[in-house]
C-alpha cells in the first residue's frame, strides 16, 4: 500500500512540479492586480480567469500526456483536457489529472496498434488522423461524462460540509473542506456554501466562524514551512516565495500543487484546519465577512472589534499544527528523489 501511494504521488508530482512556475506567476498577477490586491489594475487582472480555467488545467493535462506517451501524448492530453474545462464553470485541475493521462494512453494504445499496419509514405497523415478522431471522441467524452462527475464531487462535498455544520459538528468539517481545496473546489466551497451560512449567522451576533472554515492562512502556512524545513528539491526551493504570495497576497491555490506532489502530506493539513477550526467555536471566534483574498490583511480587515486573540490564535494554531505534522511526516515519508527529477 505504502508503494502504491508512493507510485501515485510521484505521478502527480510528475504532472504538477513542473508547473509551479506558471502557478507561482498566476499567484503573483492574482496578488497583485485583482481589486482587492496590493496594487489593483482591472487591465491587467483580466489574466487572472483565463490563466486558472484554461492556462493551468491545460499545463497539467499536457504534463500528464507526455508523461505517458511524450510529445504526442502531451497534445492529445491537454486537447481533451478542454472537454473538461468547457463541461463545467470551476477550475478542472482534478479533470485535467484525469484525461491528460488517459488522453496519452489511449494516443499510446492507438499508435501500438497501427505501428505495423501503416504502409510507407502515409505515415504523417495517419498520425495526424488518428490523434485527430482519437481527440474528438475523448473530448467529448470528457465534456459529458468526466466534467459532470468531478462537479458532482465538487457538490456533493459542498453537501457534506453543510450537513456538518448543522449537526454542530463543525471541526469535523476540516476532513472535507481540507481534500476538497487541494483540488481546487475552494471557491465553490467558500463561495457555494459556507459565505452563504455565514451571512445568516452574521445576522443575529454581527459576526460568524464559518467565514474562518475555508479562509485560514494558517495551515497553509504551517504546510509551506514544513516543506522548507524538513522538505527538498524545488519543492522545498520554491517554499519560501510560495509562503508571501499566500500568506500575505492571500493566494491559497499557491500551496495546493504542494499536496498534489506528495499526497500523504494532506493529513497535515486536516489536522492543522481541524484544532484551528476547534479553537475557533470554543473561543466563540468569527468574521463579519468572507475575507478576500484569505490573506492576513484581509483577515486583520474583517476581524470584529474583540476578537483579534481568538482570530488569530486560531491562524497561528493552524500553522503550528499543520508545520509539527508536516514535518513529522516528511521526516517519516520524504520526498523521493525521482519526484525531484520529474
Amino acid at each position: 500500500m505504502r508503494e502504491k501511494i508512493q507510485q501515485l504521488g510521484g505521478f502527480l508530482a510528475g504532472m504538477v512540479i513542473p508547473n509551479i512556475g506558471a502557478f507561482i506567476a498566476w499567484g503573483l498577477i492574482t496578488a497583485l492586480f485583482i481589486p482587492t490586491g496590493w496594487v489593483p489594475s482591472a487591465h491587467f487582472a483580466k489574466l487572472v480567469g483565463p490563466m486558472i480555467i484554461y492556462l493551468l488545467p491545460l499545463l497539467i493535462g499536457y504534463t500528464g500526456g507526455k508523461m505517458v506517451h511524450g510529445v504526442r501524448g502531451g497534445v492529445v492530453g491537454a486537447a481533451v483536457t478542454m472537454g473538461v474545462i468547457v463541461g463545467s464553470d470551476i477550475p478542472m485541475f482534478l479533470g485535467g489529472m484525469i484525461m491528460g493521462p488517459v488522453g496519452g494512453y489511449c494516443m499510446k494504445k492507438v499508435d501500438d496498434m497501427l505501428e505495423d499496419h501503416v504502409p510507407v509514405g502515409f505515415e504523417m497523415l495517419v498520425n495526424n488522423f488518428s490523434a485527430g478522431f482519437l481527440i474528438t471522441i475523448l473530448v467529448l467524452v470528457a465534456m459529458q461524462v468526466v466534467s459532470p462527475v468531478v462537479t458532482g464531487v465538487s457538490n456533493k462535498a459542498g453537501m457534506i460540509v453543510d450537513m456538518l455544520i448543522k449537526a454542530r459538528l463543525l471541526p469535523l468539517a476540516a476532513i472535507i473542506i481540507e481534500p476538497a481545496k487541494i483540488l481546487f473546489l475552494n471557491n465553490a466551497l467558500n463561495h457555494g456554501v459556507l459565505a452563504p451560512l455565514g451571512v445568516v449567522a452574521a445576522k443575529n451576533t454581527g459576526h460568524a466562524v464559518h467565514f474562518l472554515l475555508e479562509t485560514n492562512p494558517g495551515p497553509g502556512l504551517g504546510l509551506l514551512c514544513a516543506f522548507f524545513f524538513v522538505g527538498k528539491g524545488m519543492l522545498k526551493q520554491s517554499a519560501p516565495g510560495a509562503m508571501v504570495i499566500h500568506f500575505l497576497g492571500g493566494i491559497h491555490e499557491i500551496y495546493f500543487p504542494y499536496v498534489l506532489a506528495h499526497p500523504v502530506m494532506l493529513l497535515s493539513m486536516i489536522c492543522g484546519g481541524f484544532c484551528a477550526d476547534l479553537w475557533f467555536v470554543i473561543s466563540g471566534a468569527g468574521l463579519v465577512a468572507t475575507p478576500s483574498p484569505g490573506s492576513i490583511f484581509a483577515y486583520l480587515a474583517v476581524i470584529p472589534p474583540g476578537q483579534h486573540f481568538q482570530v488569530l490564535t486560531g491562524v497561528a494554531i493552524g500553522a503550528v499544527v499543520t508545520f509539527l505534522v508536516g514535518s513529522f511526516i516528511l521526516k517519516l515519508y520524504p520526498v523521493r528523489d525521482e519526484e525531484e527529477a520529474e
